[in-house]
């Protein structure tokens, strides 16, 4: 255009072009969640996620580390009882009568009436003899349990000690010691019962045996 000269309606500049309707954001996209190897996601965070029905099950609820202590706390205390009391222990009638203790002229238990009458009367003959005269304590103590041994050994029923009336210091140590001898561990198991076969004669002692079963 020549200078000086306007520019006529029709030659003005070609209107501006409309801008392009703008085009909509694409949807934003959730976050890439960031997961460590090995991770197992939460309960709240399986219920957040978009139920897509192209994406995986999400996975159940863990039990976190405490609750699980507490649970099985609670499971280990309901688990444990108190022990059953045993049952009493059923003794035989040796060890019974082992705790019983045996005195000269006494009716013991574990022996009827009519036997205990025979022994004490003197009725029940001997089947075998120890005499003690002449004997030390000592002697007197080993003799009588290998005499005692050896006749229950032979199922002997009756046998009878003697240790004198006492007259001398050593009688009359063996006549007060022999009741004691009986009730030791070793022999109280072997002997039923015991009695002077005479009341007049306490030298003299006749002794019922267990029955070898």
């Amino acid at each position: 255009m020549p200078p000086g000269q306007s520019a006529s309606p029709s030659q003005s500049a070609p209107p501006s072009q409309p801008a392009p309707p703008s085009q909509p954001a694409p949807p934003s996209q959730p976050a890439p969640q960031n997961r460590s190897a090995g991770a197992i996601p939460s309960a709240a965070t399986a219920a957040s996620a978009p139920n897509n029905s192209s994406a995986a099950p999400a996975l159940p609820a863990v039990t976190t580390e405490p609750e699980s202590a507490a649970r099985s706390g609670a499971l280990g205390q309901a688990a444990i009882l108190p022990p059953r009391p045993l049952p009493p222990l059923r003794q035989s009638p040796a060890a019974q009568t082992a705790r019983q203790t045996l005195a000269v002229g006494d009716a013991p238990g574990g022996v009827d009436a009519a036997t205990w009458q025979r022994l004490r009367g003197g009725k029940l003959v001997p089947e075998r003899k120890l005499d003690l005269h002449g004997h030390t304590a000592q002697r007197a103590y080993h003799a009588l349990v290998a005499f005692l041994r050896s006749a229950h050994a032979d199922r002997l029923r009756c046998v009878e000690v003697v240790t004198g009336r006492g007259t001398g210091d050593e009688t009359g140590v063996l006549r007060r010691e022999l009741p004691m001898w009986l009730n030791r561990p070793d022999l109280r198991p072997l002997v039923l019962a015991a009695a002077h076969p005479h009341a007049a004669n306490p030298g003299a002692v006749r002794l019922l045996l267990r029955r070898v079963r």
